[in-house]
């Protein structure tokens, strides 16, 4: 199974309007946030732009992984999308409202739900339009109060009378995620339950009233991997549309662990679609309705256009006061603070790939998962150094000399040369750091990629690449990204005396 957003798009909300779809995700500290989407087919996608592009409508505040843009959910209704969300760096204002007539031609200024702390917001709408808050009323020191619905006005962001209690789940631990619908002769409540890990499951309840009581789907779970060999696990978190033939589908969440025990997961929470099916006036997951979709996730950047590509992001910074245009080609990186807010990202999307990128006389290139869990490379002074940051430990690893212009810099993941437990430690990957110059490609580091994982780093986010500025300043000419497939040669990667040449951080 492929997901059809595959990299770090986690929490996936979707709504139809005409023949079109749209979809937006999670971003947690990354700056422009909550990416959105545009399909025809819900199988191929085309991001038009984030949903969050001014600093009115995201607030920094809190710093630091996995803070800011949480759960969504993404509606159409009277003419406008609506878009509600949390914010964790300014957690105190409550949920974030904004609405727009034209997705990819931005969005209002927010409205605040100060009533209604917590994650995961949802809206629904009766057909008279009283609309209808689900959320999961939470803090983040004394926890959690369940599932609470509440009528509000999305004028105000005031709630029209008391919030009460909605339906818990089946039982398994963090309900949580609430997407309600209706559909037919009953209300839905769709819950993600059992955690985002390797529990996570998706549980229904349904309702003659929006506000319950709900009864709970007799074969609860209805979406889950849990204890199964399948290859995508911690599913759910799964939001429904309707497709033009009056059928259905879902999208949801999983990650793709590989490597020795207990598995690691390297890209972060994925989005995936399964068709879904009506049993007994209950939806049934049919994940193989969509067969195997092939995703282009090659990428090209030569910095020419006037305006960054909205895949480029900046955790807790601004990608356009990291990255300015140069008059004679590529952008200029600008040093700022010297903290990781100073970095332009991109997502990894790939288990295997390459990236590169052309610097003029100095850079840095990252995969990082945040700022405690990187492995990078910095060029500066005619010499190119590899290093390695993981938790409280920051180690350089290789050293080369290199000329002084003309420099790319690259990082590549490849299979993982040890085998898994018994017989080794197998990663997910084995993640190589290298030069190029007019010479050719010279290897300093091949590093184990289970650091740069979710299970060693913790959090809700996956590896990017992230290009950074050396010293008070670098220009860049351009990055390549391109996936690595099974059958292709990367040889070129790694020098001949591997056992010599490489550095392993094992």
């Amino acid at each position: 199974m492929r997901p059809i957003l595959p990299g770090f798009y986690p929490d996936p909300t979707i709504c139809k309007v005409g023949g079109e779809y749209f979809l937006a995700a999670s971003s947690f500290e990354y700056f422009p946030g909550a990416p959105i989407f545009r399909s025809t087919d819900l199988t191929e996608w085309a991001q038009i732009g984030n949903v969050l592009d001014r600093r009115t409508q995201f607030v920094h505040g809190a710093e630091g992984p996995s803070t800011g843009i949480y759960g969504s959910t993404l509606r159409y209704r009277g003419g406008r999308f609506w878009f509600i969300t949390t914010n964790v760096s300014d957690f105190d204002r409550g949920q974030v409202i904004v609405s727009t007539d034209d997705p990819s031609n931005g969005w209002s200024d927010p409205v605040f739900v100060r009533g209604a702390t917590g994650i995961d917001p949802d809206l629904c709408w009766e057909e008279d339009g009283t609309c209808y808050l689900t959320w999961n009323a939470l803090n983040f020191v004394d926890g959690g109060r369940g599932i609470r619905q509440a009528r509000i006005d999305l004028a105000t962001g005031r709630l029209l009378a008391p919030d009460y209690t909605l339906w818990q789940g089946s039982g398994m631990v963090a309900p949580e995620g609430p997407h309600l619908y209706r559909i037919g002769d009953f209300w839905y409540l769709i819950l993600a339950e059992g955690g985002t890990e390797r529990g996570h499951s998706v549980t229904v309840a349904r309702s003659t009233s929006p506000s319950g009581p709900f009864e709970p789907c007799p074969w609860n779970p209805i979406l889950t991997h849990r204890s199964s060999a399948h290859p995508v696990q911690n599913v759910g978190h799964a939001d429904l549309v309707e497709t033009p033939d009056g059928r259905w589908a879902a999208v949801y969440l999983g990650v793709r662990p590989a490597g020795s025990t207990p598995g690691f997961h390297v890209l972060g929470r994925e989005t995936f679609l399964a068709g879904i099916d009506w049993v007994d006036g209950w939806p049934v997951f049919d994940e193989k309705r969509y067969g195997e979709v092939n995703v282009d996730t090659s990428f090209f950047e030569d910095f020419s256009a006037r305006e960054l590509a909205p895949v480029w992001v900046s955790p807790g910074g601004d990608p356009r006061e990291v990255a300015t245009p140069e008059p004679e080609g590529g952008a200029r990186l600008h040093a700022g603070d010297g903290t990781d807010a100073a970095l332009l990202c991109v997502r990894v999307r790939d288990p295997h790939w390459t990236a590169e990128a052309r610097f003029l006389e100095s850079g840095r290139l990252r995969l990082r998962m945040d700022d405690r869990h990187w492995y990078g490379l910095e060029w500066r002074a005619g010499g190119v150094t590899a290093t390695a940051r993981i938790g409280d430990t920051t180690s350089e690893v290789a050293r080369a000399a290199a000329g002084p212009a003309g420099i790319s810099l690259v990082i590549a993941s490849v299979a993982a040369e040890s085998p898994v437990a018994p017989f080794g430690h197998g990663g997910p990957d084995d993640i190589i750091l290298s030069y190029r110059d007019a010479a050719g490609l010279h290897a300093l580091a091949r590093l184990d990629g289970r650091y740069l994982s979710t299970e060693v780093a913790g959090g809700f986010t996956g590896r990017m690449l992230a290009l950074g500025a050396s010293g008070a300043g670098s220009v860049v000419r351009s990055f390549r990204y391109a996936p690595v497939r099974e059958t292709d040669d990367v040889s070129a990667l790694t020098p001949p005396n591997a056992e010599e040449a490489l550095i392993r951080a094992r």
